[in-house]
Formats: structure tokens, sequence, C-alpha cells
């Protein structure tokens, strides 16, 4: 699917995964740390799509499965800056398309049948015994106790997603392409190049530029005062923060239905490891070893910088109050019961604009003639490759790695290579969007040096043209099929994404705000 727009293939995703919404990855089997929907249905909803409501209980925990993923994966941002980024529109939108599509389905006359309906159920491990397979008294146990529906209401919850799903597959089924379409596209891959480019960022020359004299700061701060207030508003999350902690922590899981004695065997578990750390053993060590949360057992327990309302009142209590350094005593929550060792602190901020001022001003200040170095390095660099020096030549890796994992790291310009890539999007691999440089690259007829320094993000790429490759019409009949199948994938994310517009416009979708905020609090 080359070229798709990341915009269609997020879309694909969704379609991919709405089926499971309810079942497959937040049951009592899944593992978390920190917030969770509520036990119980609370009043109200966070949207009402064409007069069906969509309940705060199924946005809480949608919301509280984006989270528990993200620490799973070893990004474990703060709820705060989650919001920020706008991911809680994200999770009620999928929550919205799906009653859309479901809703649609109904309309049409599609339903799952019973057989279906049974078979996504059992596949699902929550529901099964400890031998393995379907348990049904199991089944009715997790209903209740942790999903806190009956058996009718999960059932009717989950035959609405599966209605949704088909009514998916019914319009990506209509997403034929003519040969018409399929050779554009032949042309279109066939159409190849392949570029050595250098980067020069402003980052690499700041260590480079002093801080602005008082006259100077006084002078860039009358000439910028709309750019020093709008990095301040982008930046609020940075000023404006609860208090927070950067956090390890050794959890002894609990099963959501532990009886008294297991729970007494995990506290007596902890308490065991406590003596350890409390003799001298390095926590993270401790973690490694002992530790039962996947998300965060192969960091050493680390779970980056958290606020108070991520977790359970109990175990805030007990690490908010701790020094840096300190390791709570074991606290039980819902999850099991935790050591959390609290490496850092980092008081409430609320800043306003005046405290910060000066500060944002030098910022921009060296920014700003960092850039202009940058600049004027790639523009240096570009008349040395103009004169006959290859980019390699002029700026060799320091050593042989992938692309991606040079730019973490990334102190100089550094030649990187490409590998082939098509006319089709604006992207050039290794670099992301620079549509200027991709647009002269195809305007080059053969390998040569681009003539003008390209400005991409925040800095300039130098590019030559190392290889160009152009359609043969004798190969058209080798790569049709899988042309056809690239192209038939690729139409059927515009199709639904398409249907799923008209639902939209064509509907009435109204949300709830405080409800949301609620549960994600206010930005």
């Amino acid at each position: 699917m080359d070229g798709l727009n990341p915009r269609k293939v997020f879309s694909l995703l969704f379609i991919i995964g709405i089926a499971v919404v309810f079942t497959l990855q937040f049951g009592p089997g899944s593992t978390g740390f920190g917030a969770s929907g509520p036990a119980t249905t609370a009043p109200g909803s966070v949207a009402t799509v064409n007069g069906k409501e969509i309940p705060l209980r199924d946005f809480a925990t949608a919301w509280a499965r984006q989270m528990n993923q993200l620490r799973a994966q070893g990004s474990p941002i703060p709820e705060s800056v989650a919001r920020q980024f706008g991911m809680h529109n994200q999770v009620l939108d999928r929550l919205v398309n799906t009653e859309l599509l479901a809703q649609a389905a109904e309309q049409r006359g599609i339903t799952p049948s019973d057989e279906e309906l049974r078979k996504l159920i059992h596949q699902n491990t929550d529901f099964h015994a400890k031998e393995g397979g379907f348990d049904f008294a199991r089944y009715q146990q997790v209903l209740r106790d942790f999903y806190r529906k009956t058996p009718q209401e999960f059932e009717g919850e989950l035959r609405r997603q599966l209605a949704a799903q088909k009514m998916i597959e019914v319009v990506r089924s209509n997403a034929a392409v003519s040969e018409d379409e399929v050779r554009a596209r032949y042309e279109k891959d066939g159409n190849q190049a392949k570029v050595v480019f250098a980067r020069f960022l402003p980052t690499m020359y700041a260590d480079k530029v002093a801080a602005p004299t008082a006259a100077q700061l006084a002078e860039w701060k009358k000439a910028h005062e709309k750019e020093i207030k709008d990095y301040f508003e982008a930046n609020k999350f940075v000023y404006q923060q609860p208090e927070r902690i950067r956090a390890r922590q050794v959890l002894v899981k609990l099963p959501p239905e532990a009886t008294a004695e297991q729970k007494a065997e995990a506290l007596k578990k902890a308490e065991a490891l406590k003596k350890e750390l409390d003799g001298g053993k390095d926590f993270a060590a401790v973690a490694r070893e002992s530790s039962e949360d996947p998300g965060s057992k192969a960091r050493g327990g680390d779970l980056g910088w958290v606020e108070r309302g991520s977790w359970e009142p109990a175990l805030a209590n007990a690490a908010f109050s701790l020094k840096a350094g300190e390791v709570t005593p074991p606290v039980e929550t819902k999850f099991g019961v935790h050591l959390v060792k609290v490496e850092e602190k980092q008081a409430a901020q609320d800043k306003k604009l005046e405290d910060v001022q000066d500060e944002i001003a030098t910022t921009l200040f060296k920014q700003d003639r960092a850039k202009e170095q940058a600049k004027t390095e790639a523009q240096k660099a570009l008349a040395d490759a103009q004169a006959g020096k290859a980019l390699k030549d002029l700026f060799p890796p320091e050593k042989e790695q992938p692309a991606l994992l040079r730019f973490e790291t990334e102190t100089r310009p550094e030649a990187v290579q490409t590998d082939s890539f098509t006319a089709e999007g604006e992207a050039v691999p290794h670099l992301g969007p620079a549509p200027a440089l991709a647009k002269a690259a195809f305007a080059a007829s053969a390998p040569q040096v681009l003539g003008e320094v390209f400005p991409v993000g925040e800095g300039f790429v130098v590019a030559q043209v190392v290889e160009r490759q152009k359609p043969d019409a004798a190969g058209f009949d080798q790569k049709k099929d899988a042309l056809r199948t690239q192209a038939e994938q690729a139409k059927q994310i515009e199709v639904t994404d398409s249907f799923l517009k008209a639902l939209k416009k064509n509907g009435n979708v109204v949300t709830n705000t405080e409800a949301i905020d609620s549960v994600v609090g206010a930005g």
C-alpha cells in the first residue's frame, strides 16, 4: 500500500480492530497500571448518535484501555499530556464510528449469526477455565464481577460490534478497480528514485550559539511578542502541570476475584521483596527479576512520570508522601500488591506568561540563531557537492546503523542513502514528508546533485539523486496481479473513509464535553 495517506491507514486499523472493541483487549486477564473505568455505570453519556447514547462507562473503559496500551508499549505518558494531543477525541471518535456503522447495518438488515457471536465469545481467554477452553460458569462470573453486565447486555453490545464489522465488509466489497487504475498505479510505482541526503538541524548548532545579552533579549522580546505568546500557549502543559513523580514499581499481581488467602500470599511475597530492597538490593534489578507487570518489568519497573490522579488513592497517597529515593511499603490495589520507588518529584506548576517570557525569549532567540547557522552550513555543503564532492565523503556516518536509529542520536550531518521510492507520495524514506525534495528528485532524468537547499521540518536538507528508474511497459503483465491487490486495498480504505464521512454528515452526533472531562480531566 505504498503512498497511502497515513490518515487512511489509521482508518484501516480502526476497521480491523472494530469487532473486538469489548472483548479481546480489556478483560480480567489484561494487564495495566493506573486508571481504569468505573465499576458501575455512571449517569449520563459522552455522546448521542442519532438518539442512541454512548454510555460514560464505555468511554471510560476505552480511555483506560488506551492508556494501559501505551504503558504496555513503553510509553507511560501522563493522562493530561494524552489529552493535550487529543487522544480522548480519537477514543470517542472510534466509539461514535462503531455506533454509526452498527446503525447502518441495522437499517440494511445486516446481522451477525448466533454462531459468529458464540465463536467470538469462546475465543476470549477471559472466559476460559484454568485448564483451558471456554467455561460457562466463568463467563457468567466475569460478566458479573468485571464487566458489570448481564449476559443479555454484553451479548447485545457484542452483536452490534459484529454488525458494524459486517457493514464495513459490505462497503469494502464495492471497492472495485479498473484496468486503467491498475496501469496508472504501475506507471507511478515504476517511476522510482534513490537519493543520498544530509540533514542540517538547528539542534546540531545550538551549543555554538551564545545566550543573548540583556540588550539583545529586550530587543528580541519587543519584536517577537506574538511568537513568545504562541509558544507559551502551545506549551502550557509544560508550565501548568499537576504534582507528579517519576517512579518505578514492583507488582505482585492478584486476580480480580482474589481470595483472602491469595491476598495474604501476595502481601507476604511483597514484604519479602521489600526486605531485599531495604537490604540494599537495586530496585530495578528486583523489578526485572520479580515484578509481574509486563508493561514495566523489562524496564526495571520504570513507569516514567505519573500524576496523582492516575493511580488509586491508596497507592497515590503512599507514593506521593515519599521523598525522592524512598520506597513505599506494600500497597494493595485491584491490580495486586505494589512496591513503588520515587526517583524524582516535581511540584505542581502554574506559571503565567510573565513568569517565563524571558526564558521563552531566550530559547526562541537561540533557536533562531541556530537555524540560521544550520542553513549556512547546508548552503556550504551544497556548493561542495556541486563542485563534485559526494555527500557520503563529505558527511560519512560515524558508524553503520539503521537510519532511524541514527536520527535518534544524530549530533552532526550524516549522509543517508534511501531505498528506492516512487513518485506517488510526497515522502522521502528515512526523512518523512519533503514534497519539494521529492518533486525535484523525480524531475531529474539521471543521477545528479539537486540544485537547492530544501527546508524540511525544523532543518535543511541537501540531496543528490544516485539512481533513477522509469516505468518499463514490458514489465506490466508480470506485476499486474500484485498491483491490482494494492489498488483494491487502497480503494477499500477510500470507500470506507467516504462512507463514514457520509454517515456523520447525514446523522446527528452530539457530544457531552462535561462527561468526557469527568473521565480525562478538563483541558
